[in-house]
């Protein structure tokens, strides 16, 4: 007896030191005390076997001793096995900054220092900017007109977004930008998206680019002359990156500048020859100046002793000779200007390039720097956008929508996919708002930026699917009516571009992560570079506490012990615990993935794609907490906090059983999950009263569906119809009009009515006839099933509306001999 419980009080000693971190003289004293008391109280075998563990900490654990025989060991054997990180990737780990992502990484997260990023809201003349300007641009728009007809946006709205300064939000307000603050950049973008070609158009010049390059690197002569013209759009950018053979693996460039002389009005000048081949280059057809990044060398050493001078950017004006500018690609779905661009023998001097001389070959540190925060901001903030419009058109539809007698939105299976909608969207909005206000707090987050990208255009995909299904043939339907099937094509640009998310999800979120964001690896690897031994036992053995810390925060907390306190309210308070218990179950698992495959964890994609999802569920999560401790509460709010946090936890522990299933080394696997889930998974999909509470909500006239609508372009006041608006018209009627349809349709069922009346508009001139309703009932049902039916209804065309080539028209209907286009039927005669 004396035994066990000597045995208990060890194994709680230590994990109360592991929990704390506290190092290796505190379980020291444990297994001492403990060892002693066990020869005193006559349990001497417990006692010699508590003593030895305690003499092995002491030599293992001690900075004094280890350091004399353990740590050149380590350390030795640390620099054979460590990945090497070469030079492009380790400037893609020093960009950017470290943040909440950090935290969870830690194993540990402390949620003050994610709340105590306040949120002041949007200045008043950004709020202005959204209410006026980006609803009068967003009027002007017709998906199938833009697409359709023009393939591109109309020259009044061009001019309009020149005029109002929409291409300089991120230019300063001395340079004549709008100086907008990255949730106010967000939130236009989000505003813009009732059309994907107009949000893109805007998003390019306000995210990675020349103006943002300009700002940061380039010098005081090239800003004042350039960002000024930006800032009104006398000069439309573009930047070329990717080619042929440099998409994702933008580092492979194979676009060169030679440096070399050439006399220009009779000086001989220094400067670039330039061979360079881009596609998918987003305004280039348009552009007036391209920002172009390609791989310098200076084989005459006219800049210095080297010959390879790395990626570096340059500003090239549209009318430089050998440069091919102009031509389009199609991308799908969307006509928004994109297309190549090609260079042959180019020259320019050195002031094109961007900073100067002293900025040659820091490309890829510039590039990526930028990265780290316009890819938080456009297609994310594009697909939250995307989701919000489709929630509310999908919400309107489903509702004003009838079949056998009732509106399909209270059908359970249209309420799934409804409360899915509006909780990704929800997730959606968390996230891109909260990450914007850690970046108006100077944060440049360079993981979440890759988070962001991939998981919210992925959720973009998944509303737009939902959204079709619950639209049916309304959506399928192409024409001016048709507000979500354009969008709906289009949404693989979204999944493509600024790193495709196969790319992203695989190899960047936790491949960055893990060494970028974790408490001690970076460290690890400076010291062995800079063969620091001293360095490297510091963040070894502090690395060493974290695993064990992590092992025993994970275990404690998966038996509902020593849960964390949190600074949330009660509905938030669970998940914030279980993201700490999930976050050090994370931590330790990144660090038994890295330390049982080393450098081959590279190519372990599915491995690193479903750590990284473990990160990823956990990151948004948090900014729904935020958000929500932060925010003004609705009614309704807390189911749909409640379906979200579920939804995201649900994946997070699915991706820690694949990680636990796939680990190559099995033994670990079963180790892993025994600490991280010792009572096996909490959470499960969200109930289904959940989603009917929430389907209901967003199809009617609510305080949920008002606030998920926000700052979206609600009114019916463009050049154009405003389908959301038009919905929420309908909704703030439909109470009325559904009692009516409840009236007439009784009396219909019992016989009172003709059998004939079979459309509604004949129920209400029946019902009036009858007495069932009066004639104030009567007009009010007569303009809602007109302006219903008009929501319903879609296009046709003529025959022959669709063949480009009208000559090689069939018309099935006449004499085969007809059928024969004229210039076949001339070649048989012949």
């Amino acid at each position: 007896m004396l035994t066990l419980l000597l045995i208990v009080l060890a194994v709680i000693g230590l994990l109360v030191v592991m929990r704390r971190e506290a190092g290796a003289t505190p379980a020291l004293a444990v297994l001492a005390v403990l060892g002693v008391i066990g020869l005193v109280v006559d349990a001497p075998v417990i006692g010699i076997l508590l003593l030895i563990g305690a003499a092995a900490i002491a030599i293992t654990g001690l900075p004094a001793l280890r350091r004399k025989w353990l740590t050149p060991r380590l350390f030795a054997v640390f620099k054979k096995v460590a990945p090497k990180v070469s030079d492009t990737e380790r400037t893609a780990l020093e960009a950017g900054t470290v943040s909440w992502d950090g935290e969870l990484f830690s194993g540990k997260p402390q949620w003050n220092k994610l709340l105590n990023f306040k949120d002041d809201g949007l200045r008043d003349d950004e709020q202005a900017f959204l209410d006026n300007q980006c609803a009068k641009a967003a009027g002007m728009c017709n998906a199938w007109d833009i697409a359709q007809e023009r393939a591109d946006l109309p020259q009044k709205l061009w001019d309009y977004l020149k005029k109002e300064g929409f291409f300089g939000m991120i230019i300063p307000k001395e340079y004549g930008g709008l100086g907008f603050s990255a949730k106010a950049q967000s939130m236009v973008l989000q505003k813009l998206s009732a059309n994907e070609t107009l949000m893109v158009t805007v998003g390019v010049p306000n995210s990675l680019g020349p103006g943002e390059l300009l700002l940061k690197y380039g010098t005081q002569t090239q800003k004042d002359h350039y960002l000024p013209r930006l800032a009104d759009g006398r000069e439309i950018p573009c930047f070329g990156l990717t080619g042929p053979r440099a998409g994702s693996d933008a580092t492979s460039l194979p676009d060169t500048g030679i440096v070399c002389k050439q006399t220009i009005d009779g000086k001989d000048v220094v400067g670039v020859r330039l061979n360079f081949e881009k596609r998918w280059i987003t305004l280039a057809p348009i552009a007036t100046v391209v920002g172009l990044a390609f791989r310098l060398f200076d084989p005459e050493n006219l800049l210095g002793d080297e010959e390879d001078r790395g990626i570096t950017l340059a500003l090239i004006p549209r009318d430089t000779d050998g440069m091919e500018i102009g031509r389009r690609h199609h991308p799908i779905g969307s006509p928004f200007m994109n297309g190549p661009i090609k260079g042959n023998d180019v020259f320019v001097p050195l002031e094109t390039i961007i900073g100067g001389e002293k900025m040659i070959g820091e490309g890829w540190r510039m590039l990526v720097e930028c990265l780290s925060i316009g890819r938080c901001i456009t297609l994310p903030s594009g697909a939250t956008g995307t989701a919000r419009y489709a929630l509310g058109w999908s919400g309107g539809f489903t509702r004003v929508r009838r079949q056998f007698n009732v509106p399909v939105a209270e059908m359970e299976g249209v309420q799934e996919p409804l409360a899915r909608m509006a909780s990704l969207g929800y997730i959606s909005q968390a996230t891109v708002y909260q990450t914007a206000n850690l970046i108006d707090h100077g944060e440049k987050p360079a993981v979440p930026s890759a988070i962001l990208k991939s998981q919210l255009t992925e959720f973009q995909r998944d509303i737009l699917a939902d959204a079709m299904d619950v639209h049916g043939g309304k959506a399928v339907t192409l024409g001016p009516r048709n507000y979500l099937g354009i969008g709906y094509s289009a949404n693989p640009v979204a999944i493509t571009v600024e790193g495709a998310n196969i790319m992203t999800r695989n190899l960047m979120i936790f491949g960055q992560g893990a060494i970028r964001c974790h408490p001690y690896v970076l460290d690890e690897l400076a010291a062995k570079d800079a063969n620091d031994i001293k360095g490297f036992d510091k963040a070894f053995f502090g690395h060493a506490g974290l695993i064990f810390g992590n092992a025993a925060r994970a275990f404690t907390h998966g038996l509902g012990l020593g849960k964390q306190s949190t600074p949330f309210d009660r509905p938030a308070h669970v998940y914030a615990q279980d993201i700490a218990r999930l976050s050090a179950g994370f931590g330790l698992c990144a660090d038994a993935a890295m330390a049982s495959l080393g450098s081959a964890l590279k190519k372990r994609e599915m491995l690193s794609a479903r750590l990284g999802d473990v990160l990823s569920n956990l990151y948004l999560a948090s900014m729904v907490l935020k958000q929500w401790q932060a925010g003004d509460k609705v009614e309704g709010e807390e189911a749909l906090l409640h379906y979200s946090c579920r939804f995201l936890l649900q994946r997070a522990e699915q991706a820690f059983v694949e990680i636990f299933d796939n680990l190559p080394n099995r033994a670990l696997g079963k180790i892993l999950k025994v600490i991280v889930m010792p009572t096996g998974r909490r959470w499960n999909r969200p109930h289904d009263n959940l989603a009917r509470d929430i389907a209901k909500r967003v199809s009617t006239h609510s305080a949920l569906r008002t606030k998920l609508l926000n700052n979206t372009w609600d009114k019916d006041d463009g050049d154009e119809r405003n389908p959301l608006a038009r919905y929420n018209a309908l909704l703030l009627d439909y109470d009325r009009a559904e009692g009516l349809y409840r009236t007439l349709n009784k009396a219909y069922a019992k016989g009172e009515l003709p059998q004939t009346a079979l459309h509604p508009e004949q129920r209400v001139e029946a019902g009036l006839e009858k007495g069932l309703i009066n004639e104030e009932d009567a007009t009010f049902m007569r303009d809602f099933e007109k302006e219903v039916l008009e929501m319903l209804t879609v296009d046709d065309f003529a025959y022959d509306a669709f063949a480009n080539d009208k000559s090689t028209l069939i018309n099935h209907n006449s004499e085969p001999s007809t059928t024969i286009p004229a210039a076949a039927a001339e070649a048989n005669v012949k």
